[in-house]
């Protein structure tokens, strides 16, 4: 079974976010209408931590997006229908090596405002460790409320996931579930990024990014041996926040989610 584009299955999140958080409508929303929530968009409410008065995006019956103003913790009042909708049709995850400083806050802002659907940091070889990220003052517990003020700042209609810090051998065991696979190399990468998308059928993609020092070559080869393909932006170097940034811009455009 598939939500949105993705498999729905119980990967690990330390946020409430995902299929679970879309605020779904039982029946067509009609604007200027006072619309009762059903008890699962009531609990999904619950996860976006606004009050009434508020506005939130929410999904009829039928697919189509709105604007809402809340009345109260079961109430909504449909104001805009949305162009565009605001929950991604198909799912990319952005596998980012822990960056130092505050670089990993714009990474998390930045890919939910592009649509990214999974965040997931990671250790490997030349990153970061989340003891020494949060080394004389802890900020990654503030990392889900970064998704979540981004969320609504661009009127996503989801909060996105947030995973747990993994391994760099976790990563490569959880991308086996997605259809596409890249890696950011800055060496002999096996490909150019647009070369990689030969196939219109991809539902789902995710894209790993290497700390401020790269890959090392074993896990360019780990990597590649998993069957995820390493793939170039280009011949500069790009910092990480840099190539998070841009390569999730890039992969969403191929997947279509920036039309």
């Amino acid at each position: 079974m598939r939500i949105f584009g993705r498999p729905v299955l119980r990967l690990p999140c330390v946020n409430k976010g995902g299929a679970r958080s879309v605020v779904r409508l039982d029946c067509p929303a009609v604007v200027e209408k006072e619309m009762a929530l059903p008890p699962d968009a009531v609990r999904a409410l619950s996860y976006w931590s606004i009050r009434p008065g508020a506005i939130v995006t929410v999904v009829d019956s039928q697919g189509i997006c709105f604007r809402a103003r809340l009345v109260d913790s079961n109430k909504v009042v449909p104001f805009q229908p949305l162009v565009s909708t605001c929950v991604p049709s198909k799912s990319l995850t952005l596998y980012q090596a822990l960056p130092e400083k505050e670089r990993f806050e714009l990474i998390l802002q930045k890919s939910v405002e592009l649509g990214v659907q999974r965040i997931v940091p990671f250790v490997c070889s030349h990153s970061t460790t989340l003891a020494e990220r949060d080394a004389g003052q802890r900020k990654s517990h503030r990392w889900p409320e970064v998704v979540l003020r981004a969320a609504k700042q661009c009127r996503r209609g989801d909060i996105p996931e947030l995973g747990p810090v993994m391994s760099f051998d976790q990563v490569l065991e959880e991308v086996s579930m997605w259809d596409l696979n890249l890696m950011l190399y800055e060496g002999d990468a096996q490909a150019r990024l647009h070369d990689a998308f030969t196939s219109k059928d991809i539902s789902s993609a995710s894209i790993i990014i290497g700390p401020e020092g790269g890959f090392a070559r074993h896990e360019a080869q780990q990597a590649s041996d998993a069957g995820i393909l390493t793939v170039s932006l280009g011949p500069r170097i790009l910092r990480t926040e840099t190539a998070a940034i841009a390569g999730a811009a890039l992969v969403q455009f191929m997947l279509g989610g920036l039309d």
